[in-house]
């Protein structure tokens, strides 16, 4: 296992050398970061016209016009990361995988938080589901992306009872009204029916990343800039521990969302995903065309949108993976590997708050 892919040397002079990929600039000395690949980086070395080695990242010439006060850096000031040895860090196509331990929050928030990114929330709050905007949104406020700027944006069927509830300092809520559904089936389909149209007319001028959520969760712990990439997944709790064979796929071909038996690299929640924007509106689009098709074809994927999620992913591969701390469940107990859950589905009575009684 890759227990470390990312060493950058930071020169004495102010650095050129903030990332996405959690480094940070700004002060003298090395730091290493756990299951991130340095495709972007490159060196050059001394030569006779430059008498010390220059870092350079193409793609954050936009984060070094904002490159940190020399003085206010410095190697004592940053705890450096060991990595886990219990767990891939790294998937098998060079993507991060991200757990607790692998991560400097505090370097890579300073690194986002120069670019001040526009993070958008997409969340459905159809019939019964209202009840779960509050425990959402207060405990969204406690640790999702804190001092950032996020957008709530709520799809209901029922505004008048959505909660009051005070958002901090550039956050606000975004209320978007859809239909109500008979089944919760429609419900879990319409959502990238009608995300894909908001995207394209309101949210794709308002926000640089999307994250895709179900709103029957609740925030425990931090859940920040470490998420974010091109697109990221998340992995689902159920099956990260199994093998492929074990995967719920789509297993029919007469399916969009069909996966032979012999493929898969993981299997991703629908509950929790993200990205840049205009990639997921991609992602969100492609979802949404595909279950039209298998409604043309009279079928509908074994696990709607998270089947075909799987599917693009398996041959779309995301940037970033997530471990299942960001999103685990309520009713599922803790294995040792999970040292801290982020966001959490609660327990509920399904026959109750579903509109065909969760069948």
């Amino acid at each position: 296992m890759r227990r470390i892919t990312l060493l950058l040397q930071l020169l004495k002079r102010s650095v050129k050398g903030a990332s996405t990929t959690g480094y940070s600039s700004g002060f003298r000395g090395i730091y290493i970061y756990s299951g991130y690949d340095v495709q972007t980086l490159s060196v050059c070395q001394p030569c006779d016209k430059n008498s010390e080695p220059q870092v350079k990242d193409e793609m954050m010439d936009e984060v070094m016009k904002h490159c940190l006060d020399d003085r206010r850096w410095r190697i004592r000031d940053l705890q450096m990361q060991t990595g886990r040895t219990d767990v891939n860090s790294v998937t098998n196509w060079n993507a991060p995988l991200v757990w607790e331990g692998t991560f400097d929050p505090v370097v890579i928030d300073a690194i986002y938080k120069k670019m001040d990114p526009r993070i958008a929330v997409v969340v459905f709050a159809i019939g019964k589901y209202t009840r779960f905007v509050k425990g959402f949104l207060e405990s969204g406020e406690k640790h999702f992306f804190v001092d950032f700027r996020v957008t709530y944006y709520i799809f209901t069927d029922n505004e008048k009872d959505m909660p009051k509830i005070e958002l901090g300092k550039k956050r606000k809520i975004s209320l978007v009204t859809v239909p109500s559904a008979n089944r919760w089936q429609d419900i879990v389909l319409g959502r990238m029916k009608w995300a894909t149209v908001t995207i394209d007319k309101q949210i794709r001028n308002e926000a640089d990343y999307l994250f895709m959520m179900d709103i029957d969760s609740v925030f425990h712990n931090r859940f920040g800039a470490e998420s974010l990439s091109q697109l990221s997944a998340v992995l689902h709790r159920g099956y990260y521990k199994v093998t492929r064979d074990m995967f719920p796929y789509e297993r029919r071909p007469k399916s969009k969302a069909y996966i032979p038996a012999d493929e898969g690299d993981y299997y991703y929640t629908a509950a929790v995903w993200g990205g840049y924007l205009e990639d997921m509106y991609k992602l969100v689009k492609y979802c949404y065309m595909q279950s039209e098709e298998d409604a043309k074809n009279n079928i509908e994927a074994v696990w709607q949108e998270e089947s075909h999620l799987n599917r693009y992913l398996l041959y779309n591969k995301p940037t970033k993976v997530l471990s299942s701390e960001y999103l685990w469940s309520d009713f599922d107990p803790l294995p040792g590997d999970i040292k801290v859950v982020r966001i959490s589905q609660l327990v509920k009575n399904y026959a109750e708050v579903r509109p065909n009684g969760g069948q």
